[in-house]
């Protein structure tokens, strides 16, 4: 593969590697990115912080 190919490639990577990240749920406590999507108790959808503990919806 040529240089300039392999650059698009590795541009494109890098791209959508920076678009998931973004979309990666923190917690508004202590930042961290480990965290999980849960039943609420009226049924709607809260959040839960493993790291912390913190939750919120």
């Amino acid at each position: 593969m040529p240089a300039s190919r392999l650059e698009e490639v590795d541009h494109l990577l890098e791209a959508a590697v920076t678009r998931t990240t973004a979309r990666l749920l923190h917690c508004p406590s202590c930042g961290s990115a480990h965290c999980a999507q849960v039943l609420g108790d009226n049924g709607g959808i809260s959040y839960v912080c493993t790291a912390c503990g913190h939750s919120w919806s």
